[in-house]
């Protein structure tokens, strides 16, 4: 039997609701398949490991997760503390810690889910969107000074790299190789942002010239949102900026249907180290311990952390049981128009498998 080693960093807000729902469904498939199981190695990091210690995980933290095979990742944030503390403490510590330079996050539209555009437009959505991880808008290079005076200042400066550029740029080339039409399109601001956007167009280009084969075309981000809503059957792969893409994606599980359903896989494709899984729906404050958040983000990531893990069978599964229950939309939670709660859609899904 093939056994995978999990380190499970539930974290905040929702996130213990959804990421032990989706345990659950990832030990209940591993029962029916028989051929694999999760070993499940649970960390207390977050929010209220920082109100006892002062950091929001261990010094070592990124080290001890360097023994697991993947990460199953709950949510970051509190009411009660700063978002950049808890953000930069816990999740960008370990995708910039362990080089989870790819962000991957697919959308499409579930059976009997009625998201928000026309039925005839909403069908045509089936996009995988590729986020660059590791610099951009989100390097955590900058400052303040001169902080409580007139003359206080603060930087946020976007890091471009060849390096960074050329590796997320040939993984998104070969993600979207790897779909039925092998299209791709670059999302880019420069025409406005003259130097680092600039670049990102130029190197993307020395890249995408190894791919003739590539159907290819470039969007600038502003112009992309109306196309995702007017035109999205023309898009497929999508390549983004850290920042850029943080926000279409977004976008575009909104456009699914809901941010619940939405799913992500931080992926550093060596395979040396873990890559880090997690629903896109964030902490969620007004949900806590109700017992009402959508897990379906949680079970779709589980899908992606299977595949990872090359157990594609199971995650097919898995997937099936997800759009089964949709599907049927006999049990669907509140943010899909369903009155279901987290423990009612988990236990249809297992039924499903």
């Amino acid at each position: 039997m093939r056994n995978h080693k999990v380190a499970v960093i539930p974290a905040d807000g929702i996130g213990p609701e959804v990421i032990g729902a989706g345990c659950e469904v990832l030990e209940a498939l591993a029962g029916v398949d028989g051929g694999f199981r999760c070993d499940f190695q649970w960390f207390d990091w977050g929010s209220d490991y920082y109100r006892l210690h002062g950091e929001m995980m261990p010094a070592d933290g990124v080290n001890m997760l360097r023994a697991y095979d993947a990460i199953y990742f709950g949510a970051v944030g509190d009411a009660e503390l700063p978002d950049d503390l808890t953000l930069w403490g816990l999740r960008l510590a370990i995708c910039q810690g362990l080089d989870q330079f790819a962000n991957v996050r697919p959308t499409r539209l579930l059976p009997g889910i009625a998201g928000p555009l026309k039925p005839a437009l909403g069908e045509g959505i089936d996009w995988l969107i590729i986020r660059e991880n590791s610099e951009g808008e989100y390097a955590g290079v900058g400052g303040r000074a001169h902080r409580g005076l007139p003359i206080e200042v603060g930087m946020d400066v976007a890091v471009f790299t060849r390096t960074g550029i050329e590796r997320v740029a040939r993984f998104a080339c070969e993600a979207a190789m790897a779909r039925p039409s092998r299209k791709l399109t670059v999302v880019t601001k420069s025409n406005a942002q003259r130097h680092g956007m600039v670049m990102w167009d130029q190197v993307c280009a020395e890249v995408i010239r190894d791919y003739p084969a590539l159907d290819v075309d470039w969007m600038l981000v502003d112009a992309m949102t109306t196309r995702m809503v007017l035109d999205p059957a023309s898009l497929d792969t999508v390549l983004a900026t850290n920042l850029h893409a943080d926000v279409l994606s977004d976008l575009a599980s909104a456009l699914g249907g809901s941010l619940g359903i939405g799913a992500t896989a931080n992926i550093n494709p060596e395979h040396s180290v873990p890559s880090m899984f997690e629903p896109i729906h964030g902490s969620a404050f007004d949900l806590i311990g109700k017992g009402v958040a959508n897990p379906i983000g949680a079970f779709w990531t589980a899908c992606m952390l299977l595949d990872h893990l090359g157990e594609a069978q199971a995650a097919e599964r898995l997937m099936q049981a997800i759009e089964s229950v949709t599907g049927h939309g006999e049990v669907l939670p509140r943010d899909l128009g369903g009155t279901a709660g987290t423990r009612a859609v988990t236990e249809a899904v297992i039924a499903a498998l």
